[in-house]
């Protein structure tokens, strides 16, 4: 049952960025897997249902993944102690982890390509997009910086200004990747700018540390 319901959200997705989420119906899903709708909602209550599920499992990757690579895995406001003492060397891989994730992943790759579809003409989407792909990680690296900056870490500077100046770089790469491919050359770009961003702006003692563990 369970590889029933997986292969009926991989389907869905599937539809869903090639032909965006309101063009689908529940109908094609089942064809799509050569099954009837009544064995479909044997499964999910119905199309909605289906994308919650869909979101709900990637805020489940992005929690683990957060918790892999040692940043935090919920928002500010549920746990601000959360954002304190993040290692620099950890804010490294994570960040290029996002951008494996995001270009290299099946999952990741048609739910980011369906919210991209989607943004113009369903307002949910465009906030689920922002929330996903571009706001909501510069929010969540500001308070990363604001509480670096508190510690010491990074030197005295807007978090703001330096989280749009960190994220700005992963989502141009991210976006030349859907335009041409080349997965490698961009990650050794975005490696050399993290590099340079969190050796430029950190404290000289934890630059040290930095390039320590580099």
């Amino acid at each position: 049952m369970t590889g029933t319901r997986e292969n009926i959200l991989d389907a869905s997705l599937r539809l869903f960025s090639r032909d965006g989420y309101e063009a689908v119906s529940v109908s094609m899903i089942a064809a799509e897997l050569g099954i009837t709708k009544g064995a479909l909602y044997r499964h999910f209550r119905n199309k909605r249902d289906i994308f919650d599920c869909l979101v709900a499992k990637m805020y489940q990757i992005d929690a683990e993944r957060s918790v892999r690579y040692g940043v935090p895995d919920v928002s500010y406001e549920a746990c601000p102690a959360a954002y304190r003492n993040v290692a620099l060397n950890h804010i490294r891989d994570f960040t290029m982890a996002q951008f494996t994730f995001w270009t290299e992943d099946d999952f990741a790759c048609q739910f980011r390509r369906m919210l991209i579809l989607e943004q113009y003409r369903n307002a949910e989407m465009a906030e689920l997009y922002q929330n996903c792909v571009v706001a909501g990680p510069v929010t969540y690296m500001e308070h990363i910086f604001a509480e670096l900056i508190y510690d010491g870490v990074i030197r005295q500077e807007d978090p703001k200004q330096l989280a749009l100046a960190f994220y700005a770089p992963l989502f141009l790469l991210i976006s030349m990747f859907d335009h041409r491919g080349g997965a490698a050359s961009l990650q050794a770009l975005l490696q050399v700018h993290i590099d340079q961003f969190l050796r430029h702006y950190s404290s000289e003692e934890s630059r040290k540390h930095y390039h320590e563990s580099h």
